[in-house]
């Protein structure tokens, strides 16, 4: 059986690309390729968000390479590949993407599951939405 594979773990500026994701884990063994997008929304919690940024740290690859290498040593795992997005986006823009690959669906979806939770909440990345009234607020802010 082939090691499982990482095949690509990008903290970028540029914009991300479902598609290029999901071919970078499709194989012919894999019956099941799950992927996710986190696309920004133009609310949260009620209130109309107009624009947003992220900011990381320089760990941040570093802590995006070690999280899908956690999902990667499933045995039911073929590959994986996740992106997160830094920088200023826009109302529609996609800030984080993830896709995994296995031989059946029910372990693609949790494994992608797993892949973006984990990602949400273990990279050292920052969020700063700025409302319709001009105020700001941090998210995951230490």
């Amino acid at each position: 059986m082939t090691a499982p594979a990482i095949t690509v773990v990008e903290v970028t500026d540029q914009p991300l690309d479902l598609a290029a994701h999901e071919a970078a884990v499709a194989e012919r063994r894999a019956g099941a390729v799950v992927s996710f997008q986190g696309v920004v929304r133009d609310h949260d919690h009620g209130r109309p968000v107009v624009s947003l940024e992220y900011e990381g740290h320089p760990s941040a690859a570093q802590v995006l390479r070690e999280v899908a290498a956690e999902i990667a040593a499933d045995p039911d795992v073929y590959a994986v590949a996740v992106s997160h997005r830094v920088g200023p986006l826009a109302i529609g823009d996609v800030a984080l993407v993830a896709a995994v690959s296995t031989a059946h669906r029910g372990a693609a979806f949790a494994a992608c599951a797993r892949l973006v939770d984990e990602a949400k909440a273990r990279l050292p990345i920052w969020k700063r939405q700025v409302f319709v009234d001009g105020t700001e607020e941090w998210v995951n802010c230490p």
